[in-house]
Formats: structure tokens, C-alpha cells, sequence
């Protein structure tokens, strides 16, 4: 079996990918849209990657913030082997600024002893596959600062018969792009908003580069892709701005893309707004229905009709989702509608995983 893993520098530091230098001695990271422009020993905006010895260097390698399984749908993945377990882990930092961030105790620490797992490669496709995870996904914080490690741990990982999903915001520049999602075989794409001032004020990023991704991602690669937008009162939760985002997304990525629409809750520097009311999310699908897409649904709340997935062609009930728990499954072994036989589009096996809701904390012992 292939061994996978780099030459380390020093302990979690390995070379990195995609850089050049610049003509006035600083070292330009190429990994995402912030081109960050270092001098030695300088970090970019992700903390992670950092100009040294005349290159950049990955920090974080083989280190991750903690170990759990999830169920796929809390990825959230609806269309990607349903019930099926997740073996879920990130690491620090993060190439974007959000102020509304939920997991900002890891996405915006400063600290590497914020990582307290070491793991390999191999150990961790290793330990993934001995507990009988279904797949591995890269979370929590966004995998594109992590490529290499997480490139490493997804071939490892398809060595062992494992899938790959990467839970990413799609900032990424397009060189590395085409390495990194040709190692995932799913992944659910964060589109924060669809105003460029949203980006720019609430994320300190840009909008297009996401957009980018996206519309890549349907026309050139073969990874399942679902979109998860947390809708946050007053800043993106407008008719209009739900309007063009649904026009853009049938326009651009098709009506059978699934979408979801997400409660916010109140967190780190957004403490002053309040919680998504439950009725802004059914009102935000119902729109995104209305303008034809297939797929549509609410998350962070728990609403089991809004939750489900039902036929486009006959409007069945396809597979019911209680929180992140199956009910009723009208799938068949070829993915297709019981009842009119329309093939759903996604990722199926003959029969549903059977994890459950729960989540468990896992350690590795290296």
C-alpha cells in the first residue's frame, strides 16, 4: 500500500504548492484569490501558510483540531449516500474574515497548539476506515488552506475505499482548484451571500471568485457539489437578493443542484443580530422552488417537511430527514423514484446508511 506523506521541514511544517516570487524579494502565495505578497517569515491572511527560506511553507500539516464522525447530511449533504458516516476533521485558520463565523475558535485562531491531534495520512484514512466510515470530509475550517494535508489524506483515503467530501467556501484560485477537487468526491460550497458587498464588508473577500468555483465545478469536474447559504437577518435576506441568487443559480448551475438555506444564530463579532427566524428559511425555499429548482432545503432548524427531499417529476416523498435522522425512504437500488421511477440526482448506493443523528468524538493514538 502507497505510504502518503511529505518530508517534513519541521514538526507539521512541509513545503508548500503554488507560490512564485516577486521581483522585489517577496513571495506571492497562489493558493487563493488574496495573493498574499510575504516577506520571510511573514504569514498570510490564513496564518497557516508562511514565507520561508525563499518559498511557503504549510504549517498545519498532520495536525488537526479534533476528530469526529457525523452523519453526511450535517455536512450538509442530502443527495451524497444518505445515513451514511462522515469521519470529519480541520485544522486552524481560514482565507476568509467572516464576522458571523460559527466555528471562529479554530477558523480564527493564532495559536498552533489549537491543534492538539497529530495524524498522517494514512493514520487517519487508516483509523477512518478500521471504525467503518463511509467517507471523509475535510471541515471546520476550510480545507483549500490545508491542500496539501488534505489532498494527502484523500488519496490515502480512496486507497482505502473511502470517499472525499470537502465543506469549503470555493475561495481558490484555479491552478490549485483543479488539483484539489480532483481528489474530492463531493464537497458543499459556503456561498455567503450574493452581494459583493456583503463579501467585502462581512467576509473581507470577494464574490466572483466563488461564483467562479461554482460554475467550474458544473462544467468541468465530476465532484458531487451541493451550496449552503446561511441567511442572515438584515444583511442577506432580502426578496430581491433571494430572487437573483435563485435566477443566477438555475441559470448557471441547473435546477437539480441541491441548495440550502440555513439558520443563523448569533456569534462571534455578530452578537447584535438576532437569530434567523424559522419562516425566513421556508420563505427563502419556497422562492428558490418557485424559480425552479428541484432542490431545496432548510437546515439548522428543525422542520422535517422542509427538511425532505421529494420527486421533482411526480412530488413524492423521497427520503424524510428529522433532524439529521432518516425516516421514510422511497429510493430504490438504482436511485430512482419508487413511485415514477425519475432517477434523483446525486450520489446512492442500493440501500440508505443506517448512523443515525449522533455524533462521536474520536482520538487517534499515533
Amino acid at each position: 500500500m502507497t505510504i502518503f506523506h511529505r518530508e517534513m521541514v519541521e514538526a507539521g511544517v512541509v513545503e508548500g504548492q503554488w507560490w512564485h516570487r516577486l521581483d522585489d524579494g517577496r513571495i506571492q502565495c497562489d493558493l487563493c484569490p488574496r495573493e498574499c505578497k510575504l516577506h520571510e517569515g511573514q504569514r498570510g491572511f490564513c496564518f497557516v501558510r508562511q514565507a520561508q527560506d525563499g518559498g511557503i511553507v504549510l504549517t498545519s500539516y498532520g495536525r488537526a483540531s479534533g476528530f469526529c464522525i457525523d452523519p453526511i447530511e450535517k455536512k450538509p449533504l442530502n443527495h451524497f449516500y444518505p445515513g451514511t458516516s462522515v469521519w470529519s476533521f480541520g485544522t486552524a485558520g481560514c482565507n476568509l474574515g467572516c464576522r458571523f463565523c460559527q466555528n471562529w475558535d479554530i477558523s480564527k485562531a493564532r495559536a498552533i497548539d489549537r491543534l492538539g491531534d497529530w495524524a498522517s495520512p494514512d493514520e487517519v484514512a487508516d483509523a477512518a476506515a478500521r471504525i467503518g466510515c463511509h467517507s471523509i470530509a475535510f471541515t471546520y475550517n476550510d480545507p483549500v488552506i490545508f491542500a496539501e494535508y488534505a489532498i494527502d489524506c484523500a488519496r490515502a483515503a480512496h486507497e482505502r475505499g473511502l470517499k472525499t467530501v470537502a465543506v469549503t467556501a470555493g475561495y481558490i484560485n484555479p491552478e490549485p482548484r483543479t488539483e484539489f477537487y480532483a481528489q474530492m468526491d463531493a464537497a458543499n460550497v459556503d456561498l455567503k451571500a450574493f452581494t459583493g458587498d456583503f463579501y467585502h464588508k462581512l467576509c473581507f473577500g470577494e464574490l466572483e471568485p466563488v461564483l467562479d468555483t461554482l460554475c467550474w465545478l458544473k462544467a468541468e469536474a465530476s465532484v458531487w457539489f451541493e451550496v449552503t447559504t446561511l441567511l442572515i437577518p438584515g444583511h442577506n435576506d432580502s426578496e430581491d437578493e433571494i430572487a437573483r441568487l435563485s435566477d443566477w443559480f438555475l441559470n448557471n448551475l441547473g435546477p437539480d443542484v441541491p441548495l440550502h438555506f440555513t439558520a443563523f444564530h448569533p456569534d462571534f463579532k455578530m452578537l447584535d443580530v438576532p437569530a434567523t427566524p424559522p419562516e425566513t428559511l421556508v420563505h427563502a425555499r419556497k422562492r428558490a422552488l418557485a424559480a425552479g429548482l428541484n432542490h431545496v432545503y432548510v437546515g439548522n432548524i428543525h422542520d422535517l417537511e422542509n427538511g425532505s427531499t421529494y420527486c421533482p417529476s411526480c412530488g413524492q416523498l423521497l427520503i424524510e430527514r428529522d433532524w439529521y435522522e432518516l425516516g421514510r425512504y422511497n429510493l430504490n437500488e438504482r436511485g430512482c423514484c419508487k413511485f415514477c421511477d425519475a432517477r434523483l440526482p446525486g450520489r446512492f448506493e442500493a440501500k440508505p446508511g443506517k448512523w443515525g443523528r449522533h455524533r462521536l468524538p474520536v482520538f487517534i493514538q499515533s
